[in-house]
């Protein structure tokens, strides 16, 4: 059985969602910080999943798997990220940004950086429709979905963890991170990251939300091509310039055995 498309509760997830963007927005302005928004991104994702757990008339194993699964993501990514950016000037990534979108960026921002992450984080959460979906019962799928969810949450934190203690080192300034899961990714907790949402989705798709594969491959994208992996490696190759021969030695995204220089 196919997983229905739920348009009510989906339209209740984008407004509660654009009600955070816009919030997170005005205090952008005051803060005059647009990279605030990568706080709230899995606070974003979150609010949808919620939505769709509160609208099932009986989530059941899978819908209370699904949302333990996707508050442990949400939450330590917000906290991480918060703890990471305070006391920090804007991202470069948005500076350029900023700069590129004069003038008026303060108005520009809410709809290219604010309301666009809200309806990206609303087609992520797609797979949380399945909370409410039949058979309750866990299958095999579900249970590798979740494995793979959790490997994922746990392979990004302890990728964070290292590249934290590490930035925290004052002889780090300028080098390259190339320990820990970094001696085998160049992005291991975008590889964690990109698990996790597939894991979600293996749920999703025992209960028949096959169609909600957009989520996972959305992230993929986002991670590889668009706000992950690409945007970094130009602006780290430019900074450090160690990075060339790390680039030649490790993996830029699945983890594998260090290469020959």
């Amino acid at each position: 059985m196919t997983l229905a498309f739920d348009g009510a509760a989906s339209t209740t997830a984008l407004a509660g969602i654009a009600a955070i963007a816009v919030v997170t927005w005005l205090v952008s302005l005051v803060k005059r910080d647009a990279s605030i928004v990568d706080s709230v991104w899995s606070v974003l994702i979150w609010t949808a999943g919620a939505v769709y757990f509160h609208a099932a008339d009986d989530p059941g194993q899978r819908g209370w798997l699904m949302l333990a699964l996707l508050s442990v993501w949400a939450l330590r990514l917000c906290v991480y990220i918060t703890a990471r950016n305070w006391g920090e000037p804007e991202d470069r990534r948005y500076q350029k940004i900023r700069a590129r979108n004069q003038p008026h960026f303060g108005l520009k921002s809410l709809f290219i950086v604010f309301l666009l992450q809200g309806v990206l984080a609303w087609i992520v959460a797609w797979p949380m429709m399945a909370v409410g979906a039949e058979p309750a019962e866990l299958s095999a799928l579900d249970w590798l979905g979740a494995a793979l969810a959790v490997f994922g949450i746990l392979f990004e934190a302890i990728a964070d963890w290292q590249m934290a203690r590490f930035k925290a080192r004052r002889e780090s300034e300028g080098q390259v991170m190339d320990r820990g899961l970094w001696r085998y990714s160049r992005h291991p907790n975008y590889f964690g990251e990109t698990c996790a949402w597939w894991g979600l989705w293996l749920l999703a798709l025992a209960a028949g939300g096959w169609w909600t594969i957009v989520s996972p491959l959305l992230m993929t994208v986002l991670l590889l091509k668009v706000s992950g992996v690409a945007l970094l490696e130009r602006d780290i190759g430019t900074r450090r310039p160690a990075y060339a021969q790390y680039v030649k030695q490790t993996n830029a995204f699945i983890p594998g055995p260090p290469r020959s220089a």
